[in-house]
């Protein structure tokens, strides 16, 4: 049920079941009467429309937005006076349809109706304004942690970009003199990975295609670098190229496998890069020659780190990043919803 409809019933059923206790006692001293279940009727019509105009009061003059003590300094004088309309027509009411005098209201019955009125509309007013203050405190909290995940996630994002770039640039630094048309392309692609992550540095997500294409500019660097000692296996499964991924993850674990992986092996390795979905699921899979060591103090795996941490932010517990070392080789994979 939508809040618009949650409020409407709210509306009809306190005043509609303050009405309907008013007359159980009313009848109690005047007897059952169609007049008396007709004036309460119409209570309800109007004091569901006056409280309403009253809420619209409140929200265009930002009353919620004063102190406590303006709050009520403002608010305590509408009550009052919505009180009194309410009592002046229940006695106009039932004295028009009755056709009797002043005889039939005697003040203590009016101010008894007045005080009953005026109490009802307090206590709307007040589950009205609690109500929605405390919806307030919980959109500003849930606005407030947002903004910090948000901060995080850009803090993040901003880590991986040293980290690629000198990497990248170490590559290009050898083939200036050596081999300067090379070196011209490596540029070339590396001026293709910097305008993707610039492009895309204000998005937390991006096709896998774009994602395949910036690692294999990636590779092509890197292939320089590593000649002969590194072998590659790309296989990408066209149904997972049109999913969404956070940026420059696929590029760090093939970096990490690099770095961690083939670097450490004067003979090199292979590397098989695998994107699967079923299931609702989209696995990446990064695979290289070579087995886990102990963590060294100065090797922080600030990539790998920073992938979970991302992955948390934007899926929570529905994604997740795992490493597998044995028979030679190590699996990272990554899982995550291919819906976000």
């Amino acid at each position: 049920m939508s809040p618009q409809r949650k409020y409407w019933l709210c509306q009809v059923l306190a005043w509609g079941g303050y009405s309907a206790i008013s007359i159980i006692f009313a009848a109690q001293y005047t007897g059952w009467r169609p007049i008396l279940v007709i004036g309460y009727l119409l209570y309800t019509l109007y004091s569901i429309a006056f409280t309403d105009l009253f809420r619209r009061l409140i929200q265009r003059r930002g009353w919620l937005d004063l102190p406590a003590l303006g709050r009520l300094a403002r608010i305590a004088p509408g009550i009052l006076t919505i009180g009194t309309t309410q009592a002046f027509l229940v006695v106009f009411i039932d004295v028009l349809l009755e056709g009797g005098g002043n005889d039939s209201w005697p003040l203590s019955s009016v101010l008894w109706m007045w005080l009953g009125t005026t109490m009802a509309t307090w206590t709307w007013t007040g589950v009205y304004v609690q109500f929605t203050l405390s919806r307030r405190r919980r959109e500003r909290q849930v606005q407030l942690q947002l903004a910090v995940s948000e901060a995080e996630l850009r803090a993040l994002e901003a880590q991986i970009n040293p980290h690629f770039l000198f990497n990248c640039l170490n590559s290009i630094r050898g083939l200036v003199v050596e081999d300067p048309q090379k070196a011209q392309d490596m540029i070339t692609r590396f001026a293709t990975l910097l305008r993707y992550n610039l492009n895309h540095d204000s998005r937390h997500t991006v096709p896998l295609a774009a994602e395949a294409e910036v690692v294999n500019d990636y590779l092509a660097l890197e292939k320089v670098r590593f000649e002969g000692r590194l072998r590659l296996e790309v296989a990408i499964d066209p149904a997972a190229a049109s999913l969404l991924v956070p940026p420059m993850i696929l590029q760090t674990l093939v970096e990490n496998a690099l770095k961690h992986g083939i670097a450490r092996r004067p003979e090199g390795g292979d590397v098989q890069i695998r994107a699967s979905a079923s299931d609702g699921r989209l696995v990446l899979q990064v695979t290289n020659s070579g087995e886990l060591g102990p963590a060294q103090p100065n090797n922080t795996q600030l990539g790998l780190k920073n992938i979970r941490e991302r992955l948390h932010l934007l899926y929570g517990d529905r994604a997740s990043l795992s490493l597998q070392n044995g028979n030679g080789t190590v699996v990272a994979k990554v899982e995550i919803p291919a819906k976000a």
